[in-house]
């Protein structure tokens, strides 16, 4: 699955979800996703919170099938920025 795919699917969680700030997932080579409120793009673009990921990590926070605060302590994300951002976010995703 590549980085639209999993935006695509972010979208339906992020919308209507009241979440007002911004954080991009930064999958290196593979792409970004940036999510600015409740939109949602893959153009790269500055935000409050960057999350540094594996693409494949990524589709398992989407999927459900990682915790994001597992993926944290075990170094698969690395959070630069405002880490509050990315706590909120996780209460979403």
């Amino acid at each position: 699955m590549g980085v639209q795919e999993i935006a695509d699917k972010m979208k339906a969680q992020v919308e209507g979800s009241g979440f007002d700030r911004s954080v991009k997932f930064d999958t290196g080579a593979d792409g970004v996703i940036v999510i600015d409120g409740a939109t949602i793009s893959t153009t790269d673009a500055p935000t409050d919170c960057t999350i540094k990921l594996a693409l494949e990590d990524l589709e398992s926070l989407v999927a459900g099938d990682l915790s994001p605060t597992t993926a944290f302590m075990t170094g698969k994300i690395k959070v630069e920025g405002d880490m509050s951002v990315a706590m909120a976010l996780s209460q979403i995703i």
